[in-house]
């Protein structure tokens, strides 16, 4: 059984007492970074073989998982942070695995875009999540796309190091004055969420150089 486990997106108190009970039932667990996750685990005294499992690992890897599963092993599958499969490369084995007749379960919870959407003040009812944006190819398209059809919220990821060119490509592609809703560090100390005109926000950023820190939730 492959179990599709939420982990807090900052927050350590954010995770479910269901999941705390799987992740020390099942005999391995699956992880993106095992140095990330071991900090999780240690956190809440949950000792398990911890197996690498990222946007690099290939079909050798996914095998691995299938053959513990072929063996009865309980498989859990966890990212750095929030729900896996959400931004994250792991499509492959989930399908590999319900090809192969195991059955996925997922322990929900928590996910950044969700988190952002709820306290944003922007309508929710009908979004549009994209992820990350591509970095060169398509980009120009999708952000035309958006600007000429778009009649919803839409929620992005950005890291620290492409968070004013996105911005910026923003401004090109909608107008100085759209409004936009920025959450950095979400769930953690230091939560934020930035409101405002694009022009606003990055005047912001420009005049608040040290927020440029950790990935960003971007809703417009």
């Amino acid at each position: 059984m492959l179990y599709i486990v939420s982990t807090p997106i900052g927050n350590l108190e954010d995770i479910t007492l269901r999941a705390l009970r799987i992740l020390k039932e099942v005999d391995y667990i699956a992880c993106e970074d095992t140095r990330t996750s071991w900090v999780l685990l240690k956190h809440f005294d949950i000792s398990k073989s911890l197996i690498s499992f990222h946007s690099h690992s290939g079909k050798a890897k996914t095998d691995k998982v299938l053959d513990m599963l072929k063996n009865w092993k309980k498989v859990a599958l966890i990212s750095d942070a929030g729900t896996p499969w959400i931004s994250d490369p792991w499509y492959v084995l989930v399908r590999d695995t319900i090809q192969a007749w195991f059955e996925v379960v997922p322990i929900p919870w928590v996910t950044a875009a969700i988190t952002a959407l709820s306290c944003s003040g922007l309508p929710i009812n009908h979004f549009l999540y994209l992820g990350f944006l591509p970095l060169k190819k398509w980009r120009q398209t999708l952000l035309t796309r958006l600007s000429e059809e778009k009649k919803e919220t839409v929620v992005i990821y950005e890291s620290v190091h492409r968070i004013e060119k996105t911005l910026s490509d923003l401004e090109t592609y909608f107008w100085k004055e759209h409004q936009i809703v920025i959450g950095r560090e979400l769930t953690k100390k230091f939560e934020q969420f930035i409101r405002g005109s694009i022009w606003e926000v990055q005047e912001y950023f420009c005049n608040n150089p040290w927020k440029l820190k950790w990935e960003f939730v971007i809703l417009f």
